[in-house]
C-alpha cells in the first residue's frame, strides 16, 4: 500500500554528522570528476566526437565531466526510437508506471547527498540549496506516482441507467522535454517523470551547463528498471538540436523551463504544423520573472527585511522566483532599505564546496557579462547601495547588489536580470504599491508583508502573480503544497507539484456502451 505523500524534509546541516556525510559525498563526487558520459538512446550508450564541457562555476578551471553532444541526425534516432518505444509503453497500467517513479524516489534517497555534492560542484549550489533541489526531486516522482494513480481509477460520471460510461486519461505520445539549468535535478527530474508516468516517452535535452547531473539521474532510471528508449538523453545545443525535436512531427508535446525568448520561440515552431504531424503540439512552459516582495508601512520590518534577503540572494538570485524587485510603503522605506543593506553586507560569498558560504557563483561568463550590464545600467538608474562588483575571479563571483530609489519603469525594474540583484522603489500608499507591483509583463511570484488584513484581501485579488505569498518569502515552493507556475509572460500557468499538473501531459477520452 501506498502511503499517504509527505514532503521529503530537509537536511539539518547543524547537525555535525550530518555535516561529515555531506562531506564525505563531496570527496567522492570528486574522485569521478573529468569522466565522460555517452548519449543514452534505446538504451545503447552513443559516443560522439563533439563534446559538451562541464565547468565547475565556483571554480572555473575545473571540469566537472565532458557530455556526448548530439548533432540531428541522433536527435532523429532519439525521437524514431521514442515513438517506438511509446506503442508498448503506452500499455502500461498506471499504476505499475507509478511504480517505477516510487523506486526511482528511493534509490535517489538513497544517493541523496551524493546528487546534492554534484549540484555543489556543477551548479554552484550551496549545501542547503542543493540539498532542497534533491528533496524536491524526490518529492516531485512520489507525488506524480501517486497524482497517475488516482487518474487511472474509473473517474466519477454522472450515471444514466442505461449505458455504461467511462472516461479515462490516455497519454499523447513522444515529448521533448528541455530543463533548466537552476534546478538542474528537481525541474528535469519533475519534468521528465511526470511525461513519464502519463504513459509518454521522452526525449531529453538537457541543460548544457548541468549536462553530468542530469547523466547521473539516467543512472538512477536504469536502476529502477525503466525500459530502454522510455527516456532518451541527448545533449546539444538548442538551435541545432533543440528546435530540430521542437518541429518534428513526431513531436507531440514540448515541456521547457527558462527564459521568456527561449520559451517563445519554441511556441512559435511548436504552433507551425510540419508535414506528416496529425496534432496541435501542447506546449507547457515556465519562463521566468519580475517578482516583488512589498512592505506595507504595518509590517514585521525586520522580518521582511530578512526575507527579501533570502528571496533576492539565495542561490544567487538564479531563480525565476527570486526578489528582484522591493516595493516598500514610503513610511518606513528607509528603515527597511538599511535593515535590507546591513544584511546583505552580512553575506559570506565565495566558493560553495565550503558550507560557510551562503552565496556561490553564477553559473557561467554568458550569464556574468549580462548581470553585470544589469549593474552597470542600474548604476544610472538608481542609488547603489552595496555590492555592484565582481567577486574573486576564479569562479563566476558577483557581490549581492541593492540598488535604491529605482523608478518602476526603469530597465532594472522591467527586465529578468538572473542574478544578486535587488532594486528598491516606494510606493506613497498599499494601492500604490500594488500598482507597481503588476507593472510588468511577467506574473509568476509575490509577496506581502502586512498587518492588516483588508490589505491581504485586496491583494489576494489583484496582485496578479501565480504564487502569492503573505508574510513569507517569495521562494521556496514545496510540491503538493505550493503548485507552481505563473501568469503572462511567466508562462502557461502548468502549475508543477499540484493536482492539475499531470493532465498537461495526457488527453480524456469517452467510451460509451448501450446496455
Amino acid at each position: 500500500m501506498v502511503v499517504t505523500f509527505q514532503n521529503e524534509p530537509f537536511t539539518d546541516f547543524t547537525n555535525e554528522t550530518n555535516k561529515q556525510e555531506f562531506e564525505q559525498a563531496l570527496q567522492t563526487v570528486e574522485q569521478q570528476l573529468g569522466r565522460e558520459y555517452e548519449l543514452n538512446i534505446g538504451g545503447e550508450k552513443i559516443y560522439t566526437q563533439k563534446k559538451i564541457t562541464s565547468l565547475n562555476p565556483s571554480r572555473t578551471s575545473e571540469v566537472i565531466g565532458y557530455a556526448a553532444r548530439a548533432d540531428q541526425k541522433l536527435a532523429e534516432l532519439a525521437i524514431q526510437t521514442a515513438a517506438e518505444k511509446f506503442e508498448e509503453w503506452k500499455a502500461v497500467p498506471p499504476d505499475h508506471r507509478a511504480r517505477y517513479l516510487y523506486k526511482a524516489a528511493a534509490i535517489l534517497r538513497r544517493k541523496r547527498h551524493e546528487f546534492s555534492a554534484w549540484m555543489v560542484k556543477e551548479a554552484g549550489k550551496s549545501w542547503p540549496e542543493a540539498d532542497a533541489d534533491t528533496a524536491e526531486a524526490i518529492d516531485f516522482m512520489e507525488y506524480y506516482g501517486r497524482q497517475m494513480e488516482k487518474l487511472g481509477e474509473r473517474q466519477p460520471l454522472t450515471r444514466i441507467p442505461t449505458e455504461d460510461n467511462e472516461m479515462s486519461y490516455i497519454p499523447l505520445g513522444v515529448g521533448i522535454i528541455i530543463p533548466p539549468w537552476n534546478f538542474p535535478l528537481a525541474i528535469m527530474v519533475g519534468m521528465t517523470t511526470a511525461a513519464v508516468v502519463a504513459g509518454n516517452t521522452v526525449v531529453l535535452k538537457p541543460a548544457s551547463t548541468t549536462p553530468v547531473v542530469a547523466a547521473k539521474f539516467m543512472e538512477i532510471l536504469e536502476e529502477a528498471g525503466i525500459p530502454p528508449g522510455v527516456v532518451n538523453y541527448v545533449p546539444g545545443s538548442g538551435s541545432e538540436v533543440g528546435e530540430y525535436l521542437v518541429k518534428h512531427p513526431l513531436t507531440r508535446f514540448i515541456s521547457f523551463t527558462g527564459s521568456r525568448d527561449v520559451g517563445l520561440r519554441i511556441n512559435e515552431l511548436a504552433a507551425k504544423r510540419a508535414e506528416g504531424q496529425k496534432w496541435i503540439k501542447r506546449v507547457t512552459a515556465e519562463m521566468g520573472g519580475k517578482d516583488s516582495i512589498v512592505v506595507d508601512r504595518d509590517a514585521d520590518l525586520e522580518f521582511a527585511a530578512h526575507n527579501i534577503v533570502i528571496s533576492a540572494f539565495g542561490f544567487s538570485g538564479q531563480k525565476c522566483s527570486a526578489c528582484s524587485r522591493a516595493i516598500v510603503h514610503q513610511d518606513v522605506y528607509d528603515e527597511v532599505l538599511d535593515k535590507v543593506a546591513e544584511k546583505t553586507r552580512a553575506l559570506k560569498v565565495g566558493d560553495v564546496r565550503d558550507f560557510q558560504y551562503f552565496m556561490g557563483p553564477v553559473i557561467d561568463q554568458s550569464a556574468f557579462d549580462k548581470i553585470m550590464r544589469y549593474i552597470a545600467i542600474g548604476k544610472t538608474e538608481g542609488k547603489l547601495v552595496t555590492g555592484g562588483s565582481r567577486g574573486d575571479d576564479s569562479g563566476y563571483y558577483i557581490q549581492p547588489t541593492v540598488f535604491a530609489d529605482v523608478d518602476p519603469e526603469a530597465v532594472i525594474m522591467q527586465e529578468e536580470i538572473f542574478g544578486p540583484v535587488v532594486a528598491f522603489t516606494p510606493a506613497r500608499d498599499f494601492d500604490h504599491a500594488l500598482e507597481i507591483a503588476n507593472n510588468t509583463e511577467y506574473g509568476l511570484t509575490g509577496s506581502v508583508f502586512t498587518r492588516n488584513r483588508a490589505h491581504i484581501e485586496k491583494a489576494r485579488t489583484e496582485f496578479h502573480v501565480g504564487n502569492l505569498y503573505f508574510n513569507r518569502k517569495c521562494t521556496g515552493a514545496l510540491v503538493g503544497v505550493h503548485p507552481f507556475g505563473g501568469f503572462n509572460m511567466s508562462g502557461t500557468d502548468s502549475k508543477a507539484g499540484g493536482p492539475d499538473y499531470l493532465l498537461l501531459f495526457t488527453q480524456a477520452k469517452l467510451t460509451s456502451e448501450l446496455l
